[in-house]
């Protein structure tokens, strides 16, 4: 079974609970088993992890926030903290990552794949609406409205 983990990373902004529950439906849909990383690059680094199912993502739309938590963690910053994202990816049987976030947590994932952790896939988030080749980001149309 192909098992995918899931991370929000950064600063906290609308929209991150329904990109989580889509990623689950359509991964359960497909066969995929999910697994939530808790408090983003942080949970990779320490494994706090919590399996996701309908259940779990069951009511999470209209909540703020995210159910998996964030950290601005970079596992690049502190020394030995890459080689454990490397493990513990292993570890969980990962075949893919999907990670949630702006610059900061893109930019590990970015790095990640080129330091041998393949398949991860980015979601742009950030009330900036600042990242490169992204016409929206989830976050941005919330932080506009509520500044105009």
């Amino acid at each position: 079974m192909v098992k995918i983990g899931i991370l929000t990373g950064g600063g906290d902004c609308p929209g991150l609970n329904p990109v989580i529950r889509a990623v689950v439906r359509k991964a359960l849909l497909e066969g995929y088993e999910v697994m939530g990383i808790k408090d983003g690059w942080k949970g990779l680094v320490e494994n706090k992890t919590l399996p996701l199912n309908i259940d779990s993502v069951s009511g999470i739309l209209p909540k703020g926030g995210t159910i998996l938590g964030t950290s601005r963690t970079n596992p690049y910053k502190k020394e030995g903290d890459l080689q454990k994202v490397k493990d513990n990816f292993k570890k969980l049987g990962l075949d893919a990552l999907i990670a949630v976030g702006g610059e900061d947590t893109l930019g590990v994932a970015s790095k990640l794949t080129k330091d041998g952790i393949p398949n991860i896939v980015g979601v742009p988030k950030t009330i900036d609406n600042d990242l490169s080749a992204t016409d929206y980001t989830f976050g941005f149309d919330t932080a506009l409205n509520i500044a105009t």
